[in-house]
């Protein structure tokens, strides 16, 4: 592949965002009131047939353990909100962000589900 690393992002998180009818902006399908943590903001978000995978900001200390994926079910599709619950509090600025991966066993979701995403999606720093 030619591009930068952001370029690529930027390209996954359009697919995503087609893919799985979110919208920059858009209010989300699940409320998540009195849901844990804050409600993150991705670059993108992509699924293979058994994982999920977010690419969020990170300053250099974000890990999978810091954020909790919400699984919902709308109109017979899982809805995944992703949670921030522990703050990244380090100073190193990963322009990229990080990828965080979760199985759909680990959702409690079967291999093919059908899965949207309730959060809102921000272009990586550049």
């Amino acid at each position: 592949m030619n591009g930068s690393i952001v370029e690529r992002l930027a390209l996954v998180a359009a697919v995503a965002a087609g893919l799985s009818a979110c919208a920059v902006g858009r209010t989300p399908a699940v409320s998540t009131q009195g849901m844990p943590g804050e409600l993150e903001s991705i670059h993108a978000a992509t699924f293979t047939k058994d994982q999920a995978i977010f690419w969020v900001s990170s300053n250099g200390c974000t890990d999978k353990k810091d954020l909790i994926p919400i699984v919902s079910l709308q109109n017979g599709e899982a809805v995944i909100t992703l949670r921030r619950i522990d703050e990244d509090r380090c100073r190193q600025d990963l322009v990229e962000g990080v990828e965080l991966k979760w199985s759909f066993e680990e959702l409690g979701l079967t291999p093919g589900s059908p899965i949207t995403v309730n959060n809102p999606y921000q272009m990586p720093r550049s």
